[in-house]
C-alpha cells in the first residue's frame, strides 16, 4: 500500500512507518535525561562559608585515641534517671548528663586548597584531598565516664547519629563554582558537633563529686568546607 502525499508523491506505507520509527529515540532519550539531584550532604560541601573554619573555642581539650577505654569508673546506665539524696544506696560510678548542644565545626584533614580565577567570569574550581587521616573525639578534662558512653549520652539526649571516629580519604573530589577576580579555598576534612554536659561520680552512699561542665566535638559525617577571598 502506498499514501499520496499532499504533493503528490506516493510514498509506500513501510518507508512512512520506518521514518516514524527514526523519530522514536530521540523522544526517548528526552524522557529518560533528567539532572542530577545533589544529596543534602553534597549541597552542604558546596555552599560558600563566610571564613575559615571555626577553632574549638576551649584550650583544654583532648583528643581521645581510645574511646572504648575504660575510666576505672562504673558507668551509669545510658538514659537512667539518677537516684535522689534519699536513695540508700548507689552503685559507684561516673556519670555524664548533656546539658546543651552547639554548632558545627570542620577539623580539615591535609592542606588547604586554593584556586584564583583571574578571568572575567565564573570558572570551575576542582579540588582532590591529598591525604587519609581519621579524626575521632575531642573533650575537655574531667570527664568521669568513657568517651563511648558520652556519646551514646548525647544520641539519647539529643536523638542525633554521631560516630565515635571518621575517616576522611584520600581522592575525594568536588567542583564548585569560583566568581570573576575570587579565589576558593577548599578543606576537607570531618565535621563535629559541640555539646556540653554534666560530669560527676557517684558514691555508695549516693553522694557526688563536685559536677564540672564537659565541652566535646563528636564526628558526625566526613566532607569539605569551601570559602572565598
Amino acid at each position: 500500500m502506498s499514501i499520496r502525499t499532499s504533493k503528490g508523491l506516493l510514498i509506500p506505507a513501510a518507508t512512512l512507518a520506518l521514518m516514524a520509527g527514526l523519530t522514536t529515540p530521540a523522544l526517548a532519550d528526552a524522557a529518560t535525561t533528567e539532572p542530577v539531584v545533589s544529596t543534602a550532604a553534597d549541597a552542604e560541601d558546596t555552599a560558600v562559608q563566610p571564613g575559615p573554619p571555626a577553632e574549638p573555642e576551649e584550650t583544654d581539650l583532648i583528643e581521645v585515641a581510645d574511646p572504648e577505654a575504660s575510666t576505672g569508673e562504673a558507668e551509669w546506665p545510658v538514659g537512667k534517671p539518677d537516684p535522689g539524696p534519699a536513695a540508700e544506696h548507689c552503685t559507684p560510678g561516673g556519670v555524664y548528663r548533656p546539658t546543651s548542644k552547639g554548632g558545627k565545626f570542620h577539623k580539615g584533614v591535609g592542606p588547604t586548597n586554593s584556586n584564583y580565577n583571574g578571568t572575567s567570569r565564573t570558572a570551575k574550581s576542582r579540588f582532590e584531598a591529598e591525604v587519609t587521616a581519621k579524626v575521632g573525639i575531642s573533650v575537655s578534662a574531667g570527664l568521669k565516664v568513657k568517651a563511648s558512653a558520652m556519646v551514646a549520652e548525647i544520641e539519647h539526649e539529643y536523638s542525633v547519629n554521631l560516630s565515635l571516629e571518621l575517616t576522611a580519604k584520600l581522592g575525594n573530589v568536588i567542583t564548585v563554582d569560583t566568581p570573576a577576580k575570587k579565589t576558593t579555598h577548599a578543606k576537607y576534612g570531618v565535621y563535629r558537633l559541640k555539646h556540653k554536659g554534666k560530669s560527676y561520680s557517684y558514691y555508695s552512699n549516693c553522694s557526688t563529686t563536685p559536677k564540672k561542665t564537659i565541652t566535646s566535638y563528636t564526628p558526625y559525617r566526613v566532607g569539605w568546607y569551601i570559602w572565598e577571598s
